[in-house]
Order: structure tokens, then C-alpha cells, then sequence
């Protein structure tokens, strides 16, 4: 292991951006008690969970500039694929809209339904339940970003708002249900070959298809997704009872909007790899939802660029790690490597743990088996270990009264849904 001082300054940077993250929370407690503006004003900025990486990732580049020359730069970041960023901002904005909310809302509400009918648990923890399984599964078919997106926003509504850290039970609930569902959209994304980022980066490499994704895959990700939603109600059962009932009135939007929606975001999945057609079929959606605003809502563009800016820092950073994570990946037993995989997962994001293993020509199928099951089994511990994770925080941030999650409180109430999840994906 012979590393050259660019790859020392972006290990350096990577992990600096790592202390900087679990320190946001404090820096925006911090911002919030100065008297100064201008100070206040970039702590805040410095306190955006979403922006360190980026701003870590800006400091690497600028270095790179100073030490190397500006046109290498450039080329190295060319070479680099920009297509993540891309489009999680795109999907996310798509997935926010209301004919989308409107539509798995009512999708989620008449099953919540038919469930109550039949089981007799209260209509609110029923959908809680509902949308804690359905969303995350659906995340193999619409794309974990979008997933995310849609049980962030129908959990806030649903649950969240009306719950608060400083009542009994309520901080909880709040931090039971996200690490719920951060763990439940990692593994919720295996079902097929073409929604989860992890998989997104080893499935044509290593020729596993849809079909191959479910049967070895799949059903023991819906297991684990069931037991984990499970446990959460349970843990919650007397907080959630005491919210009493939800409101489960059909909502109003045209269909024939929620008809265009739907294949703006078929477009959008199916163009993950083609930035060009993606950002201009993007651009006459966003014209759209101009021409049709009495049925919309304000699009959701400034949580989607912060985590387009989260991801765009990870791209530039995690790509300059391969020097100090490929020999821990080749040396490894099949069992040690699933641990170390979560591990990692946990410190990096699981997309950039698989595709490294995919440069790896001579890897063995059980170890590659045991690398995809412990990046999306590591995919909820942390709040960037899965690229759909901070779209999720953007969205559930002001639920918490603190000023933000927790990265250290989350990390030990993700402790149980990944236990269940890695026992599910490595014993079934």
C-alpha cells in the first residue's frame, strides 16, 4: 500500500467530512445561540448535514487545482460518473409532487383499510404499518430515491407531526420510525436489479438480473422488512394508540395529472443512465407542473439539491478511497467480509462499497453474496450510508426539536432494525 499525497489529502478530507457530519447537530446548536449574524450564518451552513460532504469535497478539489493543474482536475472529474446526483435530484423532486403523495397515499390507505377490516387494529397504526412495509418494497420498482421520498413525506404527515421529542414516548417514536425506515429502504431495494444503487452498480457486472435478485435476494429483504415494521409498532404501541385515528379521505387530484406524473417518473427510472434525456424530459415536467399549479404544490427543488450536493461530494470523494478499502475487501472471509461490509457501509455509502467489489475480477460468488447483503444490511445505521438517506433527512429534520437527528442517538436505535435485517439476509 503505497498511497501518493493526493490520495493522503482525500482520505484526509473523507474522513474529516466524517467528523464533520456527526458534529453538524452541535454546529447548529451552536448557530442558533450566536448573536452574530454573520458567524450565525455560517454555522448554519456548516450544520447542513447535507452540504459537508460537498463542502469537504469542494476543499479536496480546490487542493487538487493548487497541486496538480486545473485542466487534470478537470479531466479527473469528467471521469468520474455524475449520474447518482443527477438523478436523486430528479426522481426527488418527481416523487414530492402532490399527484404523486396523492397517489400511494391512496394505494397505502385502502389497503391500511382492507388490513383493518381483517386484523382490527387501530386505522392509524394500521397505515403507520402499511407505510413502513409497502414504500420501502416499492423502492425496488420506483427507485429508492423516489421510495424514500414518498414514505418521508406520507410518515410526516401521518405520524411525525403530531409526535414531538419532548413528549413521553414521543422521541421514541420519532427515532424508532426513521431508523426503521432507513433500514427498510436499504434491503427494500433488492427485489429487483435496476431501483437500489447498490445493486445498481454490480448487477450487469456480475450478470444478476431482476429474477436472480428476488430468488436469492428479495424475499428475505420482505421478511426482514416485516419484522422490522413489527418490532417498530410494537416499541411504539401505546404512543401510537394514543394519536388516536387518521383521516383516510380519497384526495382529489385529476386523475389524468396523476396519469402524467406517473410517466414522468417512467421516464425518469428509465433514463437513470442517459443525463441528457433525463434533465430535458425533467425540464418539461417542471413546465408542466407550471401549466397545471392548481393541482400542485411548491416543488420540493431546495431539499433535492442539497442532496444532489450531499451525493455530487460523496462521487468526488469515496473515488480516491480505493487504495486503503480494496485490500480490506480481498482479505477477508466470506463471513468477516459481510461484517466488514456493514461496517464500512455504516462510514461510506453502500454504493460505493459494492462498486469497489465489482473491480475485483476474482472474487468468489459467495463473497460477492456476502458484500451486497452487508451494504444494504449497513445502508440505515448512518444518515450517508445510502444515497436515498439523506433525502429522508431533509425531509424529517424539522420533526426533531433539537435541532436535527442525532447521528450517534440514530446510530443506536438502527442498532435493532440492522441486527434483524442481517440475521434475515445472511441465516434464511
Amino acid at each position: 500500500m503505497n498511497p501518493s499525497l493526493t490520495e493522503i489529502v482525500a482520505a484526509s478530507c473523507f474522513f474529516g467530512a466524517l467528523l464533520h457530519a456527526f458534529s453538524a447537530q452541535k454546529i447548529e446548536v451552536a448557530a442558533a445561540r450566536t448573536r452574530n449574524k454573520t458567524l450565525g450564518a455560517l454555522l448554519h451552513f456548516a450544520g447542513e448535514i447535507e452540504v459537508v460532504f460537498g463542502l469537504w469535497a469542494a476543499l479536496f478539489t480546490i487542493y487538487c487545482m493548487i497541486n496538480l493543474g486545473f485542466k487534470p482536475t478537470l479531466e479527473s472529474l469528467e471521469q468520474k460518473s455524475f449520474e447518482e446526483p443527477i438523478f436523486v435530484f430528479v426522481i426527488m423532486v418527481i416523487a414530492a409532487t402532490r399527484p404523486i403523495i396523492d397517489t400511494a397515499q391512496n394505494l397505502i390507505f385502502a389497503l391500511s383499510r382492507a388490513l383493518h377490516r381483517i386484523v382490527r387494529l387501530p386505522s392509524l397504526t394500521t397505515t403507520y404499518a402499511i407505510t413502513l412495509i409497502l414504500t420501502p418494497l416499492l423502492g425496488s420498482f420506483i427507485t429508492e430515491p423516489a421510495a424514500m421520498t414518498v414514505a418521508a413525506l406520507l410518515l410526516k404527515n401521518l405520524v411525525l407531526d403530531r409526535s414531538s421529542s419532548d413528549q413521553v414516548g414521543g422521541k421514541k417514536l420519532l427515532y424508532t420510525t426513521v431508523a426503521a425506515l432507513f433500514v427498510n429502504i436499504s434491503i427494500g431495494g433488492t427485489l429487483t436489479s435496476f431501483a437500489a444503487p447498490p445493486v445498481l452498480m454490480v448487477a450487469r457486472i456480475w450478470e444478476w438480473d431482476t429474477s436472480f435478485m428476488l430468488s436469492h435476494f428479495g424475499w428475505k429483504s420482505t421478511i426482514a422488512v416485516v419484522l422490522n415494521t413489527m418490532v417498530c409498532v410494537g416499541m411504539n404501541w401505546k404512543t401510537l394508540k394514543s394519536m388516536g385515528t387518521t383521516e383516510m379521505a380519497r384526495t382529489q387530484t385529476p386523475l389524468w395529472i396523476k396519469g402524467v406524473h406517473l410517466l414522468f417518473l417512467l421516464i425518469a427510472i428509465l433514463c437513470t443512465h442517459y443525463p441528457v434525456f433525463l434533465v430535458g424530459s425533467f425540464l418539461f415536467f417542471m413546465g408542466f407542473t407550471q401549466a397545471t399549479g392548481f393541482a400542485q404544490t411548491h416543488l420540493k427543488i431546495r431539499e433535492a439539491l442539497l442532496v444532489s450536493f450531499f451525493l455530487g461530494g460523496l462521487v468526488v470523494l469515496t473515488a480516491e478511497q480505493g487504495w486503503w478499502l480494496k485490500p480490506i475487501l480481498t482479505s477477508l472471509s466470506d463471513f468477516s467480509l459481510y461484517l466488514g461490509a456493514i461496517g464500512l457501509t455504516a462510514i461510506t455509502d453502500n454504493a460505493a462499497i459494492t462498486s469497489l467489489a465489482a473491480q475485483v475480477h476474482d472474487l468468489a460468488l459467495t463473497s460477492k453474496y456476502a458484500v451486497l447483503e452487508g451494504a444494504v444490511v449497513g445502508g440505515g445505521l448512518t444518515l450517508i450510508a445510502n444515497a436515498p438517506n439523506p433525502a429522508g433527512y431533509a425531509i424529517l429534520r424539522d420533526c426533531f426539536t433539537e435541532g436535527g437527528i442525532e447521528p450517534l442517538r440514530f446510530f443506536f436505535y438502527a442498532l435493532i432494525p440492522t441486527i434483524i435485517a442481517g440475521v434475515c439476509l445472511w441465516i434464511l
